[in-house]
């Protein structure tokens, strides 16, 4: 919309239309003038691990304390505060301990809605195999972000022990993984009847399940037990597509992380391998669902620290590698913004939309993504953030 205004009061938007059709307000009230504005991004697919930078080793991981890390990944928020990321799904990490300290306004940072530990079979990716497994049981017992659970039984405790702490939402390995040691992306790691317990009891509580899923086997054993978002998908084909329409599932292809892990390079041998199969398929594929009309959500998998490779702040380049696979501007908008709150189910909030009544999360680009979607990907083109009604940058 040309020439439109944004009118904030207090938390809320109140009027998001024509200037002709703007209400009068006091003239006490603040103007600013923009070149563009869009509401607050959302990124669906992110940890806080809180790593030394470029460490993905989750055997180093939990041999720090969680204090330290916590400490280490709390700048992250903020870098994503000024990259224009406003809201972020927390898949895996310490989004759980972050998100109330956010919440209370003592920690500048997008709305985190978090996942807790990532739920995953013995022996699958988040499984830590270079430790003994009652090693890693014990790391879950102390708060670590992954959780192993074999059975019908165990998959269902798992989940409510995330209900429990508040999760908005549950996240499985659905298929094996790249980061890990043993496993392979092909394979699917939870059975079917364990995937649709986990759904099940997910769904009591009103929580959606997100799959993390590179195998079609995955794919398909995940969508038929009722998740709501299959991560990654990069095995996806034309049957899998067509599934995933039928379900009305959502999919976050996360393509930031491959490719920034490609370009780094230096990655442990059998990381690299599984990365270089991964990648040869996985941007055919996310492009193949786009034109089968599968339903996309912008996921960046972002999870380092500082400048690394996948850090945190760098969550706008998703937008320039999902138009590369043939999204025009106004959808990878979409999936930036309007699709973000829909991968959170029935706990989704009213954000994402310049509409009365939605949160007033809100971003002001000096450029015109329309035209060149890569200022997107440029935090110094984002020069104004509102977050709740509140001006956080700029």
């Amino acid at each position: 919309m040309r020439d439109g205004v944004v009118v904030i009061d207090g938390p809320a938007i109140t009027y998001a239309g024509p200037r002709d059709g703007a209400p009068d307000t006091p003239p006490s009230a603040g103007t600013v003038w923009a070149r563009t504005v869009m509401p607050g991004m959302w990124d669906c697919h992110t940890h806080v691990k809180g790593g030394r930078p470029g460490n993905f080793d989750d055997g180093q991981l939990v041999r720090e304390h969680p204090a330290t890390r916590a400490a280490r990944g709390v700048p992250g928020l903020r870098r994503a505060l000024d990259a224009g990321v406003t809201s972020v799904r927390e898949v895996g990490g310490m989004g759980l301990a972050l998100a109330p300290v956010v919440a209370e306004g003592f920690l500048p940072g997008p709305a985190i809605h978090a996942a807790g530990a990532v739920l995953s079979a013995t022996a699958g990716h988040g499984d830590i195999h270079s430790l003994p497994v009652e090693w890693v049981h014990d790391c879950a017992r102390r708060g670590a972000e992954f959780r192993l659970a074999d059975g019908e039984a165990e998959c269902a405790r798992a989940v409510r022990e995330q209900l429990r702490r508040n999760a908005k939402v549950i996240k499985v390995y659905a298929s094996g993984g790249v980061l890990s040691v043993v496993d392979d992306p092909l394979h699917q790691e939870f059975t079917g009847r364990e995937l649709r317990t986990m759904v099940e009891v997910a769904g009591l509580a009103e929580r959606s399940v997100a799959a993390h899923c590179h195998g079609k086997a995955g794919i398909m054993a995940a969508l038929e037990a009722g998740v709501l978002t299959i991560e990654h998908g990069s095995y996806l084909d034309d049957e899998a597509c067509t599934a995933m329409k039928e379900a009305g599932a959502i999919l976050v292809p996360t393509l930031t992380i491959v490719r920034e892990l490609l370009d780094a390079g230096g990655l442990p041998p059998h990381v690299a391998r599984k990365l270089a199969e991964v990648a040869g398929v996985h941007r055919d594929n996310i492009a193949r669902a786009h034109r089968a009309g599968v339903r996309i959500a912008m996921g960046s998998d972002i999870q380092s620290t500082g400048d690394a490779p996948a850090a945190w702040g760098r969550h706008g380049r998703e937008t320039v590698l999902l138009e590369d696979i043939g999204m025009t501007p106004l959808e990878v908008i979409e999936a930036a913004t309007a699709n973000g709150p829909a991968t959170l189910g029935l706990q989704a909030p009213r954000s994402g939309q310049l509409r009365a009544g939605f949160d007033a999360d809100v971003i002001v680009v000096d450029g015109d993504p329309l035209e060149d979607i890569s200022v997107l990907a440029d935090p110094s083109t984002v020069t104004a953030v509102w977050q709740a009604g509140r001006r956080v940058k700029g």
